[in-house]
């Protein structure tokens, strides 16, 4: 029988963390409303604490970013006299973080003895910042003095919290996102459009696959764009700031002050200026860039009639002007500005309006024209609620100026509104297998066929590997599991002769004794597996058909696993209940009350630990037989619902539409196997806390509105 090692904590807390589908949904809203303690608490309204606020997040996150890297370079520096040579700007331009000064450390200012001034002191760590990167010059908050310092102190304590200390990027740039809403809509206006959601920016990453060359936002906003394309070049083992050049244009001075900050915290530089990209090109982009990348404003109006004596940017022409002179709708200047700054082998790839696509008239007509290039590659639905900001559905554009000439005459249409996760009731994104599986219909519209394979050979290793990683969570949940009972022992064996208990005292028995069989099943398929694959599984589709047949049993395992895993938790908890509340056990001299209680603590964090991991057995499974299921050959296939390749012949029929809704039809509703009755409850649960929490913040909001009314 194979032997696994005993999981640690922090080993079962990754697995729940892989888990979770809404990583920073709560942690957002907790800061939000202890943060916000700067409107209660001073005499400043949202425009003049914003600031402030994102600048002490800016400061958390590169503070941790600068203990990753230290941690990961100072123990490889060279000794001279004994002495460890000191960690350099250069150490951490290498590893895509921002060197700080220790006045600059967020634990410095934190631990800062309380007769100093706190204020001041923020101010000089900017200050330190933008002397060791000049690009931030004049960019960072330096305003904090009239805070005061008790308020100061408050906000460092709420941006310590451990969430965040651990916290992955893109919960960084999610609370970011949610912060700008909330300073958005206390003014009362739509300033956070554009602010893309990390799902978007990352679909479009994996799609151009920009690795080279120049990259152009044209409405950089928070840039976000820039930070995604970094992260995609550092996942090909290259340095984001050798292989890219960064080219930016947002009118915005918050805005653009913000997109720096977002890039000098990730130590990517570039080319970013204040401009009003409808009537300036500051760097002179037609024809030079090799990437775009953009999340524009949508359906934008009133912009004057004149932009259409710059030819060279609006090759199509304008889509129509109006009695006032002005165009009505300029989301094809915006579609026009991306095609006319790819050079010769550029992509592009935009969010748009869902209307975009389908408009007519003159919008209708430039479609045309650009459909006709051959250079539109890949038209991408998707769903609502994806952005904070934004309840209706969008569409992702994609162009390829050197799309082979055997695609020329094909558009791949993708309708993923049926692909999601919720992150909060009312917010949706995709998770990051989600993303892949989106990736790998690409690749196999581009004819990748090795990567298609290599995606799914990894989910089913993935499955193997979360097998046997539960097996650790599952003995640390039993050991907390085997402790409870031994200290419940005693009074139970008091109470040999209570009715009462026999019931459940049966239950958890017959439950443990479920546990041990189905345990002991698990492990024999992993020592099975183990067996069969030694050197890994194949890499050959027909081989990885079979490997996922043969895997299937596993996850039947894992599957009663987890629910005898959930059957001994809740008879043990209940039992202990019982005793407590039928037999007044907290009275007796055999209960060990602080013990059993931190046990009973410690069973329901174990449970979770546990569950989660057994999970992810299935969960990876699953990945791969979704691909599987749609493409069995590897093959790019049309997919009722989901996707089809069209030619041009095609879109003119269809009146030059490019809503992938109109080819792909409508797909069947689909039984989800395995379903998770107590992971919906918990769902419920939870949508049901948010529900309360947002009530309770509307009461609030009407009863200050009515005491200003009686004022």
């Amino acid at each position: 029988m194979a032997q696994f090692e005993k999981l640690t904590r922090e080993d079962v807390q990754a697995f729940a963390g892989r888990a979770d589908k809404a990583a920073s949904g709560g942690l957002e809203q907790r800061l939000w409303g202890a943060a916000d303690l700067l409107r209660a608490n001073s005499n400043l309204n949202s425009s003049e604490y914003m600031m402030p606020v994102l600048g002490i997040i800016f400061l958390r996150h590169a503070h941790g970013r600068y203990l990753v890297v230290k941690a990961k370079v100072e123990p490889s520096l060279p000794m001279r006299g004994g002495v460890r040579l000191p960690l350099t700007r250069e150490h951490f331009t290498k590893e895509a973080a921002i060197y700080l000064r220790p006045e600059s450390q967020f634990d410095t200012l934190l631990n800062l003895p309380g007769d100093q001034d706190l204020g001041k002191a923020i101010n000089d760590a900017m200050t330190a910042i933008e002397e060791d990167y000049p690009k931030l010059k004049g960019v960072l908050p330096k305003d904090y003095a009239r805070l005061g310092g008790d308020l100061l102190r408050q906000l460092l304590k709420i941006f310590n919290d451990e969430a965040l200390r651990t916290a992955r990027m893109d919960v960084f740039g999610r609370i970011i996102e949610f912060f700008l809403l909330k300073f958005a809509m206390a003014r009362a206006q739509d300033e956070g459009e554009f602010f893309t959601p990390p799902s978007l920016t990352q679909l479009i990453a994996c799609v151009v696959e920009p690795d080279h060359g120049i990259l152009w936002d044209p409405a950089s906003g928070s840039g976000g764009m820039f930070v995604q394309a970094g992260h995609f070049v550092e996942e090909q083992g290259k340095a984001p700031q050798e292989a890219i050049t960064f080219y930016g244009q947002e009118k915005s001075t918050t805005n653009l002050r913000i997109g720096l900050m977002n890039m000098a915290v990730h130590n990517l530089e570039g080319q970013l200026v204040e401009a009003n990209t409808f009537y300036e090109d500051r760097h002179h982009m037609v024809g030079r860039a090799d990437a775009v990348m953009a999340n524009p404003p949508f359906n934008v109006d009133g912009v004057d009639k004149n932009v259409e004596k710059e030819t060279a940017r609006l090759p199509f022409g304008v889509p129509g002007v109006n009695k006032e002179g002005k165009i009505s709708n300029a989301n094809y200047l915006w579609i026009s500005y991306f095609y006319s700054a790819l050079n010769e082998k550029g992509r592009a790839g935009f969010v748009m309006s869902a209307q975009a696509s389908s408009a007519g008239q003159g919008e209708k007509e430039v479609r045309r024209k650009i459909v006709q290039t051959g250079h539109v590659d890949a038209m991408i639905a998707i769903r609502s609620n994806f952005f904070y900001t934004r309840t209706v559905p969008c569409e992702l554009w994609f162009f390829d100026r050197g799309k082979p000439a055997a695609r020329l005459d094909k558009v791949l249409m993708l309708d993923a509104r049926g692909v999601y996760r919720k992150v909060t009731r009312v917010v949706y994104d995709f998770s990051p297998e989600q993303l892949q599986n989106l990736a790998a219909i690409v690749w196999l519209y581009r004819g990748e066929t090795e990567r298609f394979t290599a995606l799914v050979r990894d989910y089913l290793t993935g499955s193997l590997v979360e097998g046997r990683g539960s097996v650790g969570a599952v003995a640390a949940y039993r050991e907390v599991l085997a402790a409870l009972r031994d200290k419940m022992a005693p009074f139970l064996e008091a109470q040999a002769g209570a009715e009462g208990l026999q019931a459940v005292r049966a239950e958890l028995a017959e439950a443990g004794t479920a546990l041990a069989q189905t345990e002991t099943a698990l492990v024999e398929a992993l020592a099975e597996a183990e067996r069969r694959w030694p050197d890994g599984l194949p890499g050959d589709n027909a081989g990885l058909h079979t490997a996922a047949a043969d895997l299937a049993g596993l996850v039947t395992d894992s599957r009663a696993l987890s629910h005898a895993v959930e059957h001994t938790a809740r008879a043990a908890l209940r039992l202990a209940e019982q005793c407590e509340r039928e037999f007044d056990a907290r009275k007796a001299s055999q209960w060990e009350n602080a013990a059993i209680n931190r046990l009973r603590k410690d069973l329901e964090e174990q449970r979770q630990f546990a569950s989660a991991a057994l999970r992810q057995v299935g969960y990876f499974h699953r990945q791969a037989a979704w691909l599987h299921e749609r493409f069995p050959d590897a093959v790019l296939r049309d997919v009722e619902g989901l996707v089809r390749v069209v030619t041009l012949a095609e879109i003119e029929a269809q009146d030059w539409s490019l809503t992938p809704g109109r080819y792909v039809g409508v797909a069947a509703p689909e039984e989800e196997e395995g379903f998770d009755f107590e992971q919906a409850l918990r769902d419920i649960h939870a949508e049901l806390a948010e529900l309360n929490t947002e009530a309770a913040e509307l009461a609030a909001f009407i009863q200050q509105n009515i005491e200003g009314l009686v004022d």
